[in-house]
């Protein structure tokens, strides 16, 4: 797994997701992650990601939703990187609920009915 060193806690929260079949990711978290691969290690489990689990599309209705979140979420006065927009915009379209440990989730949650864990409803394949 990624961040062999990282929060334990989050280490755990991922791998009971990945261990119940419960674990998706979009486009836009797999460049993320791509980006941060350090070493062979990272790279094989990325390209075992890429093998398994399900992908979120990012479609325009996506993009509009984001766009929409992110006017919101200005307008609010409050600073949320646009990866982060997109990500909560795609969570939300496809009905998942977001697994994180950043606080600017916690941000768009207050401005927006979104969910902590990232998870994929059971059998709903994209």
């Amino acid at each position: 797994m990624l961040r062999p060193n990282g929060d334990a806690a989050v280490r755990d929260r991922v791998t009971r997701a990945l261990d119940a079949g419960e674990a998706c990711w979009c486009p836009i978290i797999r460049l993320e992650l791509w980006n941060g691969a350090g070493g062979d290690r990272d790279k094989k489990v990325l390209r075992d990601f890429e093998r398994l689990l399900p992908e979120l599309a990012i479609d325009n209705a996506v993009w509009s939703a984001a766009y929409d979140l992110a006017r919101r979420v200005r307008s609010a006065g409050i600073s949320v990187p646009a990866t982060d927009i997109l990500i909560a915009a795609c969570a939300r379209h496809h009905q998942v609920e977001l697994e994180h440990a950043d606080s600017d989730f916690s941000h768009l949650e207050a401005l927006t009915a979104l969910t902590h864990i990232a998870r994929k409803r059971p059998l709903q394949r994209q």
